[in-house]
């Protein structure tokens, strides 16, 4: 057996597949930009599902450790209106696919699996370039390099592995949202910590929104979605926090206190995600010896399936390695062609009855908004 991967990028998909090469005996290094695994936050909480991130950690034989770090309860949902009106209380029952982890403790499983010095940190890539018959280079910012006979790029939104195989580029998906966090929630936020409850909640509306997760260490973790262009967003200087928020704020004005405090008395600064996404189906020609996985070959808006498909495409395209020792290009092939279409489909959120109880209420709120014709 004569593969080795070069992996760029230590995110959980990149460390899925370095750690099932690593179980089916087949060397891997990871190079990733940071300087180290704490170099910053790793995000919050993640529902990984049984019909694909489970099947990757499965895979990965991480199942138990998996297992360690759920968080009970943490499947409940609730739905609110804007102004605070409970639509949907769901319990977590223990029967959900969908158990919740934080992000930062995941990934410290995968990277706690894997042999030392697997992952070379500080290594920031510039650019890659084709050598010919299926081999790579990738230069990184501090002028060095590496040869690569199996190149993945496993580097996310911007990827410098990409431009190897498609020249498409992400786009604004039309829509932003804005991160903040409660600290001690029960005891300082106690009327925002009932409103998201034990585990979920969601406010939608047509044109605002806003998720909340309840986290570990009585943390409540909110995105604030807002349908506005990038120009919208530019004009809000986000080094003021308090002048940030104030605006962030406003765009709420009518809401629930309970629900507007997950904004105005976030005990951080609110953070910008700018949301971009690669076209629906997006896919490439066959290029010997490379290919992409996660955000890096499918990129989408958030719905709740990016980690578990990165973490599927690493354990998949590490089983087909495995099974093909003897020809990388089979196992590449097999593993976009399954890759492709699976990427490809639409999501579906937990529970139909969600959108049908929203599509309800919103249908109710306008009936009651429009007066009768008289004589009716």
């Amino acid at each position: 057996m004569h593969i080795s991967a070069t992996i760029i990028g230590a995110g959980l998909g990149g460390l899925t597949l370095a750690r099932v090469l690593h179980v089916h005996g087949i060397p891997a290094t990871v190079y990733e930009a940071e300087p180290s695994p704490a170099a910053r936050s790793q995000g919050g909480m993640l529902d990984i599902h049984d019909h694909n991130g489970q099947l990757a950690l499965e895979a990965a034989d991480l199942m138990d450790e998996f297992r360690g770090l759920v968080l009970e309860g943490r499947q409940a949902m609730r739905v609110l209106a804007p102004d605070g009106t409970v639509l949907l209380d769901k319990a977590d029952d223990g029967t959900g696919g969908r158990p919740e982890v934080q992000r930062g403790e995941l990934r410290q499983i995968l990277l706690d699996s894997l042999p030392a010095g697997t992952v070379q940190w500080g290594h920031k890539v510039r650019c890659t370039r084709t050598l010919g018959e299926g081999h790579h280079e990738v230069t990184f910012t501090d002028g060095s390099t590496v040869a690569a006979g199996l190149l993945v790029g496993a580097d996310g939104a911007w990827s410098r592995v990409r431009p190897l195989l498609s020249t498409t580029p992400p786009e604004y998906v039309g829509k932003s949202v804005v991160e903040t966090y409660l600290f001690d929630a029960d005891t300082r936020h106690p009327a925002a910590a009932q409103a998201v409850g034990g585990g979920s909640m969601i406010v939608h509306t047509p044109d605002r929104e806003i998720f909340a997760h309840r986290e570990r260490g009585d943390t409540l973790h909110a995105y604030v979605g807002l349908p506005e262009p990038q120009n919208w967003f530019a004009a809000i200087d986000f080094t003021d926090a308090a002048a940030a928020t104030a605006r962030i704020g406003q765009e709420f004005d009518g809401w629930a206190p309970e629900l507007t405090a997950l904004i105005t008395d976030a005990d951080t600064a609110p953070l910008l995600r700018t949301l971009y996404a690669l076209p629906t189906g997006h896919r490439w020609d066959r290029v010997p010896g490379v290919t992409l996985l996660g955000d890096a070959a499918h990129l989408m808006a958030p719905n709740g399936e990016g980690a578990n498909l990165a973490m599927l495409d690493g354990a998949e395209l590490g089983k087909a390695l495995a099974h093909h020792a003897d020809d990388i290009e089979a196992a590449l092939t097999e593993y976009e062609q399954a890759m492709f279409p699976r990427s490809a489909e639409t999501p579906t959120f937990e529970g139909d009855e969600l959108i049908e109880l929203l599509s309800a209420h919103e249908a109710a709120q306008n009936r009651i908004a429009v007066p009768a014709e008289k004589g009716h």
